[in-house]
C-alpha cells in the first residue's frame, strides 16, 4: 500500500475544515433567515387582517349611514307622492345606495350578517315605499331588525 504523503493529509484536513466551516456557516445563517421570513409572513398576515377589518368597518358604516337616511325618508314620507316629487327623487337615490350597500355586505361578511342586513333593508324598503298602517310607529316597526343587524355585525367584527 502506498503511503499518503504529509502534504496530502494537510490538504485533506484543510478541505475537511473548509467543508465543516461551510456547513456551520450555512446553519448559522439559515436559522435567522427562516425566523425573519416567518416574522415577515406574520406581519403581512396581520396587515391584511387589519386592512380587511378596516374595510368591513367602513362598509358597515356606509350601510348604517344610508339606512339612517332611508329611515328619515320613511319618517318624511308624504301621504301621496309622484315620481317627480323631490322626496321621491331623493328617496330613490337613497334606496339605490342602500341596495348596493346591502349587496356589498353579502360579499364581505358571513351569511348571518347579510341575512340581518337584508331583513333590515326589506323592512326599510317596505316602510319607505308602502308606508305603515295608521297609528303604527316607524321607529317601533324598524327597531327589531335594526338592532338584530347591529348585534350580528358587532359579533362579526369582534
Amino acid at each position: 500500500m502506498t503511503r499518503v504523503s504529509g502534504q496530502v493529509w494537510v490538504s485533506l484536513i484543510s478541505l475537511g475544515g473548509v467543508a465543516l466551516g461551510g456547513v456551520l456557516s450555512y446553519l448559522v445563517q439559515h436559522r435567522p433567515q427562516l425566523s425573519a421570513e416567518r416574522a415577515e409572513e406574520r406581519r403581512q398576515r396581520t396587515a391584511v387582517s387589519e386592512a380587511r377589518r378596516a374595510e368591513r368597518l367602513a362598509l358597515l358604516e356606509r350601510f348604517i349611514e344610508v339606512s339612517a337616511e332611508a329611515e328619515r325618508a320613511a319618517y318624511a314620507r308624504p301621504a301621496d307622492h309622484e315620481p317627480t316629487d323631490p322626496w321621491f327623487l331623493t328617496t330613490s337615490d337613497t334606496m339605490n345606495r342602500l341596495w348596493v350597500a346591502e349587496r356589498l355586505i353579502r360579499v364581505q361578511f358571513p351569511l348571518p350578517v347579510h341575512e340581518a342586513a337584508r331583513a333590515h333593508f326589506l323592512d326599510l324598503n317596505r316602510t319607505v315605499w308602502e308606508g305603515l298602517p295608521e297609528g303604527e310607529s316607524v321607529r317601533d316597526h324598524l327597531e327589531a331588525n335594526r338592532l338584530a343587524f347591529l348585534d350580528v355585525a358587532r359579533e362579526s367584527v369582534g
